[in-house]
């Protein structure tokens, strides 16, 4: 099935979204070819959230992070990019997100190898096994 349309990138991040290889990466990207561009950010869980229930919280970390990003990824991007708070599980929110919305490939940026939590858990083998072609940024190690 051939799309008509740009490329819908899912770009995943939370506390990378304003970073300068994730701006890279985007940029990289938008000049490839046609591409329209929605950050999601899983909203995270902190303390009793995390045992009694995820996903009763508000959504201002996480809107803060979109806040502060998506200008500077439209600038990347050359256009604007959409911003989507997603489930504290960041693959069940990828997940809902390619169900809810459609996308054709998956940027996604972590923290430095060392303290990635999302590399420990493995989130881009997980995403790529969804069917999408994913792209993995990091920051370079110091």
């Amino acid at each position: 099935m051939e799309s008509s349309g740009p490329t819908r990138v899912l770009v995943v991040a939370h506390k990378t979204a304003a970073t300068q290889p994730l701006l890279d990466a985007v940029r990289a990207r938008a000049k490839r070819g046609a591409a329209t561009f929605t950050l999601l950010v899983p909203n995270p869980a902190h303390g009793l959230h995390k045992v009694i229930d995820a996903e009763d919280q508000g959504a201002g970390e996480a809107q803060g992070v979109l806040d502060a990003a998506l200008p500077r990824l439209s600038e990347a991007a050359g256009s604007n990019v959409e911003g989507i708070v997603g489930d504290p599980d960041p693959s069940a929110a990828v997940q809902d997100a390619i169900n809810l919305r459609g996308f054709d490939e998956i940027i996604i940026s972590t923290l430095s190898p060392r303290v990635s939590r999302w590399l420990k858990l493995d989130l881009p083998s997980k995403v790529s096994g969804m069917g999408l072609p994913v792209t993995t940024v990091t920051p370079a190690d110091e």
